[in-house]
């Protein structure tokens, strides 16, 4: 075989395991891409449907069932009023499809619960088959802690859809709150006088030994100068020793 003949055998040669490793290469590709649009399925209509019939709907099609809320509506209890994804949508398998239940027509009036502990609001409720919603708070002088100032919807209310009743709760007065002075390059007794006179204390005093500082003295203070501070706060000064 000349070298020409060789050449044109090896050219030959290349040019075939190419275009083999091109085929398996858009083989693969074609498999993957089937087998990727194998596991995505079609979401059912699972509105009006009882929520174990709708789980079993989506169960079969590897699709699992949370259920995001309950909500008054003319519908069965327990039968699904939303849902999402909506239907005929596709997505994988393995996903999660979220429902709204019906906790069937309202039945229950919206009781009084405002200048009532958290408590017994909390307990009103659940004696109502009703449910606390969000809780909301704020400083208000003139009402307890711990009491519900105002709740949403208002009391008497009938025509509502979700269960949840909001509630705003006092926590009482604000505290008083002071300004952080400055103690650094004090004496430990200046310093406790100063904070004194601020309506502040030192809730941990810690020695530390200072190369050419008197002890005695403070170093360092935590909160720094000039931060608010509560009442009763912890305060911690370092101290030359």
């Amino acid at each position: 075989m000349t070298l020409k003949q060789r050449l044109h055998w090896i050219f030959r040669m290349a040019l075939i395991l190419f275009i083999l490793a091109s085929v398996a290469f858009l083989s693969a590709l074609t498999a993957m891409r089937y087998a990727v649009q194998g596991r995505e399925v079609v979401i059912p209509d699972l509105v009006g449907r009882g929520s174990g019939d709708a789980q079993r709907m989506l169960q079969v099609r590897g699709i699992g069932m949370k259920v995001e809320d309950r909500i008054y509506n003319k519908l069965p209890v327990d039968a699904v009023v939303r849902q999402s994804p909506p239907p005929n949508m596709s997505v994988k398998v393995g996903q999660d499809a979220y429902v709204v239940l019906s906790l069937g027509p309202q039945k229950e009036t919206i009781p009084l619960l405002e200048e009532k502990s958290l408590h017994a609001a909390r307990i009103e409720l659940l004696r109502s088959r009703l449910q606390v919603g969000e809780i909301s708070s704020a400083y208000l002088t003139e009402a307890p802690a711990d009491t519900v100032i105002q709740q949403d919807p208002e009391p008497g209310t009938t025509d509502v859809v979700s269960p949840h009743v909001d509630l705003l709760v006092s926590l009482g007065p604000e505290p008083v709150a002071y300004v952080m002075p400055d103690v650094t390059g004090l004496t430990l007794a200046q310093a406790q006088a100063k904070l004194g006179a601020a309506g502040l204390k030192a809730s941990k005093i810690t020695p530390s030994a200072i190369p050419g500082t008197p002890a005695g003295i403070v170093i360092d203070q935590n909160p720094a100068r000039g931060q608010k501070v509560d009442q009763g706060a912890n305060l911690e000064l370092l101290v030359s020793d």
